[in-house]
């Protein structure tokens, strides 16, 4: 368990998926550039490879991301935060979206 306290610390964003390709060499990790209502996209490692073969169909995706981890180095990439997803022991999987008419960078409440 966390406190209220704690989970208030999280920045849970809408981001815009600007584009996505395979990272070589791995089985599961996608390199995507996201637009988050910032100046510059951030790169985040994801590693949802397995969930869509054809990566292109991420491309203009608004998802939910945090954008307030410390950035990780992930196979030798850069990781800017974390795209929002669940998954079950059934094998569906999906990721967390807003409605459309939520733009790139608002925050939750």
């Amino acid at each position: 368990m966390i406190s209220f306290e704690d989970f208030k610390k999280v920045d849970i964003a809408v981001g815009q998926i600007l584009s996505a390709e395979k990272i070589p060499e791995t089985d599961k990790l996608l390199k995507l550039s996201v637009d988050l209502g910032e100046t510059q996209p951030r790169q985040i490692v994801s590693g949802i490879s397995i969930h869509f073969p054809d990566c292109a169909v991420l491309v203009g995706k608004k998802c939910m991301f945090v954008a307030n981890l410390e950035p990780r180095i992930i196979r030798g990439v850069e990781s800017q935060g974390m795209i929002l997803a669940v998954s079950g022991g059934d094998g569906k999987f999906s990721l967390l979206s807003p409605n459309d008419e939520i733009i790139a960078g608002t925050r939750a409440q």
